[in-house]
């Protein structure tokens, strides 16, 4: 039967309204997410673990990378000379206690611990601190060192109970090289840090830091509720780790993102390192204060930043006080804000208190304590400048590509902190004070201290401002020496020794000579006067002009050079008469140099400032090894020194001796034409020293050698223990008579002589009779010699 067509019409609607209503929900299906995510969650999800995965091992490497190499980069530290204390060495307790003070040992009753000492009478006792030197690594040592007449008479090893010939005081760290970063930072190991301080740090900051993974969901939502509660932030959900993670990889950015990253990081160091080392890790990296324009990181630099010493030195108090200011080194900073950094430091207390770390009483006890705090000035930057400028240009010269900021290398200086102190003193008051006693302004100066026997530098100022990194007149100031040179010249004589010595008669006449341009040159001494004839000896010590020129004049100036080549100063040099009287230009340093193989009878070595260098994992790099050089004859030598000794008691250096009177030293005063130059070379039995005072515009200072630099040598030698000259007598030499009118060998015992060290095997005969009347009566001939003779 078939259908009408109103029929039809009506079923062909309802199955288009139905097709359409199929493919809407058809496309609602295919549109809906959730539908979608249902059809390939599996794909879904194997793409997430592929991506996390892909970016876990990228993670990974970052982390491996840090923590297989060089976590961060340290800079090079540069240490003074480490003191040598020696069976018979002269030396007095106020010396060895002066430089235990620089090391920031404390003086106790008792010394027991590491960094103390105690002086008993004329002993000293003192726990040497652990340390690697550049010979290698020595433990912590309990010595007593026993001083009988200002020289050690002993030194004994108390733990041991023996006794030994010498041992270290560790060095002085002079200053750090930090890196263009801005960080510095000291690593400490964990199995040398206190366990009272990582168990204060781990109370405080992470108490679940041995429980969890890296992660510590219950604690951040601990620190969630606590913060909404407060309406601000006052409690962090971060574990040590993640802590550690922030530091080391990420930025300060806050974002779920960041946090993600930081979470993910935290569980895989957690998975591949050990407690230990991530503690390690953070007690390095945490950030702990502001040096300046530098940030000090890690409780290692954070100890000599607060208390001016080692880690394992400090108290339960001053280790809490530390962990306080991790919260906000800023806000808790203890210079700036003292009674904040004291009620978060007890907080750090009451937290030890209560995870059992400390007793009751302990507790109670520490919490009444005040912060004390060290000045910092073991971390002062730029100190010593002037040194610190001739330690650097070594560095560039002993190592090829030297990359110092950053290499964390150990450089052993020579260092000594005390005497940089002192000649810093002398120089700035010293200078102040002739200003005012002249009456001019615009005075520089320069000083050197070396070491005689090493050729080591002991201090270098190179201006009245010693704190001033610019020109350093001590290495760079090249000014003509005057008098200085005669040394030299006299030396040149004296290795003569068929024709010169120290009674040897000089020419003090008038004299005529071609100099420079053709121009004649009439020298005069310093007080206008002619002598006729003067002993050798005499003209040296009283600085004599005329006998001088006339002896350079003799000798040869191509021969002069070559002896100021000799002592060390490699200097072209003009050879022309004036050269004779120290018409050269030299600097403090190079005459210093001179001065040192003088001093140390004619034996060269190179002067310098760094004796070791050593890498970051304490191997040794370089060291000093040049050998000193016998450029002089010694004999001569030590006639020159005897003659320069004589300066400092009847000559123009005669000052001294008012000074010191129960002291003997040598040296020679140098002062230029129209006082432009006022220099001083001086020594006692151990360190020689140098200072110049002038002007930068070469005016004049009205300034001689004696009423100018030696003032400076005099302020400075007035502040330590100077050690009176010694010198060995060499093989060769004795002491022979002269008669006074001639210069000529005597006898001994004549009248109107005098008596002098001389080289015998160079001199004539001696002759039988005086040139005067004999003190002693002849003996009466025998009838023997009557007649035979």
């Amino acid at each position: 039967m078939s259908k009408s067509p109103a029929s039809k019409s009506k079923t062909t609607k309802t199955a288009t309204a139905k097709s359409t209503s199929g493919s809407k929900v058809s496309i609602w299906k295919r549109l809906n997410p959730f539908c979608w995510i249902g059809r390939h969650w599996l794909k879904l999800l194997s793409v997430f673990i592929l991506v996390v995965g892909a970016y876990g091992v990228y993670l990974d490497a970052q982390i491996r990378a840090k923590f297989a190499g060089n976590k961060w980069q340290v800079p090079a530290q540069i240490y003074a000379r480490p003191m040598l204390l020696r069976v018979k060495q002269e030396i007095s307790i106020k010396e060895i206690v002066e430089e235990l003070q620089l090391l920031g040992y404390r003086k106790v009753t008792r010394a027991d611990s590491s960094g103390e000492y105690q002086v008993l009478n004329n002993r000293i006792r003192i726990q040497r601190r652990k340390f690697d030197f550049s010979h290698g690594t020595e433990d912590l040592r309990y010595i007593e060192i026993s001083i009988t007449n200002q020289r050690i008479s002993q030194i004994q090893e108390l733990k041991l109970g023996q006794s030994i010939n010498s041992v270290y005081l560790e060095p002085w760290l002079v200053t750090r090289l930090v890196s263009s970063g801005r960080e510095d930072r000291m690593l400490v190991q964990i199995n040398d840090v206190p366990t009272i301080l990582t168990q204060a740090l781990v109370a405080v900051e992470d108490k679940d830091f041995y429980q969890h993974f890296g992660v510590a969901p219950l604690s951040i939502i601990r620190a969630l509720m606590a913060n909404i509660s407060a309406g601000r932030t006052v409690q962090g959900g971060s574990t040590l780790t993640q802590q550690l993670v922030k530091n080391l990889f990420l930025t300060r950015e806050k974002s779920l993102v960041r946090k993600a990253k930081e979470a993910m990081m935290a569980l895989l160091i957690e998975v591949q390192y050990s407690k230990d080392v991530i503690l390690e890790a953070y007690l390095n990296e945490v950030f702990l204060g502001q040096n300046g324009d530098t940030g000090v990181y890690g409780f290692g630099l954070a100890s000599y930043f607060y208390y001016d010493r080692p880690l394992n030195e400090l108290s339960i108090d001053e280790m809490a006080t530390l962990v306080g200011i991790i919260k906000g080194p800023s806000y808790y900073n203890p210079r700036k804000h003292s009674e904040r950094a004291l009620e978060r430091r007890n907080i750090v207390l009451r937290s030890m208190f209560e995870s059992n770390h400390l007793s009751p009483n302990q507790y109670q006890d520490l919490v009444k304590l005040p912060i004390k705090l060290a000045t910092g000035a073991s971390l002062k930057k730029d100190k010593h400048p002037a040194f610190m400028d001739q330690v650097r240009r070594e560095l560039r010269m002993v190592l090829d590509n030297p990359d110092i900021r950053q290499s964390g290398l150990k450089v052993f200086t020579t260092l000594d902190s005390n005497a940089q102190v002192k000649a810093e003193r002398a120089v700035s008051r010293g200078v102040a004070v002739q200003e005012k006693r002249i009456g001019l302004s615009g005075f520089e100066a320069a000083m050197i201290v070396t070491n005689i026997d090493s050729g080591e530098i002991r201090s270098i100022v190179g201006g009245r401002n010693t704190d001033y990194a610019g020109f350093n007149r001590a290495l760079d100031a090249k000014r003509s020496i005057g008098s200085l040179i005669k040394p030299a010249i006299y030396l040149t004589a004296l290795e003569q020794a068929a024709d010169y010595n120290l009674a040897t008669h000089l020419k003090d006449e008038p004299i005529k000579l071609k100099s420079t341009y053709g121009k004649m040159w009439e020298p005069q001494n310093s007080d206008k006067k002619f002598r006729g004839e003067v002993p050798l000896l005499t003209a040296l010590s009283r600085s004599l002009n005329v006998p001088t020129v006339t002896l350079g004049m003799n000798l040869g100036l191509g021969n002069i050079a070559d002896t100021i080549w000799r002592l060390g100063v490699e200097e072209e040099l003009e050879l022309y008469p004036a050269l004779t009287l120290g018409a050269v230009n030299f600097s403090p340093l190079q005459v210093n140099q001179m001065y040192q193989t003088i001093a140390n009878n004619g034996r060269y070595i190179p002067l310098h400032s760094i004796t070791a260098i050593m890498s970051a994992d304490d191997k040794l790099l370089w060291h000093f090894d040049i050998s000193e050089e016998q450029r002089v004859d010694e004999q001569a030598t030590y006639l020159l020194n005897y003659a320069l000794h004589k300066v400092t008691l009847e000559g123009t250096a005669k000052a001294i001796k008012d000074k010191f009177p129960d002291i003997n030293m040598a040296g020679k005063t140098g002062t230029t034409d129209d006082y432009r130059d006022s220099w001083f070379s001086g020594f006692d039995k151990n360190i020689l020293v140098t200072s110049w005072i002038g002007k930068d515009n070469n005016q004049p200072v009205n300034l001689s050698g004696a009423s100018g630099a030696m003032q400076l040598f005099i302020a400075y030698q007035q502040q330590q223990e100077p050690k009176s000259l010694v010198r060995r007598f060499p093989d060769g030499l004795g002491i022979a008579h002269f008669d006074n009118a001639t210069g000529h060998l005597s006898k001994a015992g004549c009248t109107d002589t005098f008596s002098v060290p001389a080289i015998i095997d160079a001199l004539p005969p001696v002759p039988k009779k005086c040139f005067g009347e004999s003190t002693v009566p002849d003996k009466p001939k025998s009838l023997w010699e009557k007649i035979f003779g």
